[in-house]
């Protein structure tokens, strides 16, 4: 009776695993969710009026494959300010869900080196400081 429990316990975990987030980093530019469901890059030089137009922001890992992923937890506005730059968001990627929990955010400075400009801890850091109480949890996506 063991040994079929056992059985059930290691099969169900194989059949979970491709539903199961995977902790990652994940390269790729800011787009508008329109623009990549139309196949297009955002217009470069043209930010503002695309932000504008813009309600949701993904990032765009392969253009050629139509790969993207939401970014849930992260404000629109801070996805907006790196539209059409590279990115690197490290967090828990879910390809079923095309959803990244991201951790951290990072763009490229002038060196070519990756810089932090996100991250949750800054996130709950300035809650801290500014309100004097922890930054609320949304229950989307966890």
């Amino acid at each position: 009776m063991k040994k079929f429990w056992a059985l059930t316990i290691i099969g169900m975990v194989f059949m979970m695993a491709p539903v199961m987030a995977i902790g990652a980093s994940t390269m790729g530019s800011v787009q508008g969710f329109n623009c990549v469901t139309q196949g297009k890059v955002c217009p470069i030089g043209m930010e503002d009026p695309v932000i504008a137009a813009e309600n949701v922001f993904v990032l765009l890992v392969d253009a050629a494959k139509g790969e993207y992923y939401f970014v849930p937890n992260v404000d629109r506005a801070i996805l907006a300010r790196h539209i059409n730059e590279q990115v690197k968001i490290d967090g828990n990627v879910n390809a079923k869900t095309m959803t990244i929990q991201a951790s951290d955010i990072y763009t490229l400075d002038a060196k070519n080196s990756w810089r932090k400009v996100w991250s949750t801890n800054l996130e709950d850091s300035v809650y801290k400081d500014v309100f004097n109480n922890p930054r609320p949890r949304s229950t989307m996506g966890n």
